[in-house]
């Protein structure tokens, strides 16, 4: 390696506003952080669905007010059970 072209390499402490305090090496000294993964909702568990406009909430109006569509019988499928309500002399 060449002689100073590189960053002094140093153990620092992040502090998280949580007060989580977090020691590490690096190149710069005493980082603050606003969150951790200590307190970030998705390592927490505590995750919630954003929901802009009220979609979510849209969509499952829209599903449920869909009744399911009959099956329509094709032309094919009623003559096939024509055929098999014959009896056979």
């Amino acid at each position: 390696m060449k002689a100073k072209i590189h960053p002094q390499y140093k153990e620092t402490t992040i502090t998280c506003t949580c007060g989580s305090v977090i020691k590490t090496r690096s190149t710069k000294q005493d980082v603050k952080t606003e969150i951790c993964s200590a307190c970030h909702p998705f390592y927490t568990g505590q995750q919630k669905l954003v929901d802009t406009a009220g979609r979510v909430d849209k969509f499952k109006k829209r599903v449920a007010a869909k009744k399911p569509a009959a099956k329509k019988e094709t032309k094919k499928a009623e003559v096939k059970a024509e055929v098999k309500a014959e009896p056979k002399a």
